[in-house]
């Protein structure tokens, strides 16, 4: 039998996130409480997700905190180039090459207002450079944040990983569902169950969620989101590991390091090993602020 199931999305209010701030940097709330709407918006009409334009205007803008964006309201670093016929600013920049870091000077663009910022950084990603992104669900941040460096926005070899972590860390991925609708029904003929670093889990299916898992498996929906360490409106990809049981201190040998690839948050390589978020950072030394890059080397036990 079908079962049916509805999600409701929502836009966050300044009231709605009271709680969900208080352990968060106050000035990144104070950002996203700012610009989601705008951000939603943008979504709506160029369909690029709310999620990756805030996270890419939380980084490139320090929360809005930087010259660029505080004097001339440029709040994704787009540079001003021979094509760009507005009013522009000349900036220095510093970036590593061959080891060395170089300072150089750099025209980028100047705005009236903060829409302007983020409705040209819309039409920016329209170029052809950008187009495959396009193709992507507007809720895959994962995917549109390693498609963004892929494609070149960035020459920061962590850049994809950055914006996956602040996304997740401040929940950005909500806004990517900030429209009232009901999802379409799901067929789910069974629910196969793996064993795999000797822990239980299922495969996610497309569409798929939490208690849509909990029903199939008649387990409670709390459980789930412990067991996996997630906020409890955490987006389930098709294929991501959900685990029906708690997670360990370390991975299983031989499994003993592990080698960060672009686009890998640590809750995600947690979740590949079977191991709880926790001692992933306490077992390679690492604070809550640590960001894995690409070619980092990971000990898993």
């Amino acid at each position: 039998m079908l079962k049916k199931f509805f999600v409701w999305f929502y836009v966050l209010t300044v009231s709605s996130v009271s709680l969900w701030a208080q352990q968060k940097n106050k000035t990144y709330v104070e950002y996203i409480n700012k610009h989601c709407e705008i951000a939603v918006q943008q979504m709506h009409k160029h369909k690029i997700p709310a999620s990756i334009t805030l996270a890419q205007g939380l980084l490139e803008s320090g929360a809005g905190k930087s010259v660029l964006s505080a004097s001339y309201n440029n709040h994704f670093g787009i540079k001003a180039n021979a094509d760009w016929k507005g009013d522009k600013v000349a900036m220095p920049t510093k970036e590593y090459r061959n080891g060395k870091l170089v300072t150089e000077q750099h025209w980028f663009r100047a705005y009236d207002k903060v829409q302007d910022s983020y409705t040209d950084h819309s039409l920016f990603l329209q170029r052809p450079r950008y187009q495959r992104l396009f193709e992507l669900k507007i809720t895959d941040y994962v995917a549109w944040a390693k498609g963004l460096q892929q494609c070149g926005y960035a020459t920061d070899i962590a850049y994809a990983n950055k914006l996956i972590k602040i996304i997740e860390d401040y929940e950005l991925y909500r806004f990517d569902r900030a429209k009232r609708a009901k999802v379409e029904t799901v067929l789910i003929p069974n629910r196969p169950i793996y064993k795999f670093h000797n822990l239980l889990y299922v495969l996610a299916a497309d569409n798929d969620s939490f208690e849509q898992i909990a029903a199939d498996l008649n387990i409670s929906v709390r459980k789930l989101i412990k067991y996996n360490e997630v906020p409890e409106d955490f987006p389930l990809q098709a294929g991501d590991i959900v685990y029906l049981e708690k997670k360990k201190s370390k991975a299983d040998k031989p499994y003993y390091e592990h080698t960060v690839s672009i686009g890998e948050s640590m809750h995600h390589i947690s979740q590949i090993y079977g191991m709880r978020i926790k001692s992933l950072y306490k077992l390679n030394k690492k604070d809550y602020e640590y960001v894995p890059v690409e070619g980092d080397v990971l000990r898993l036990r």
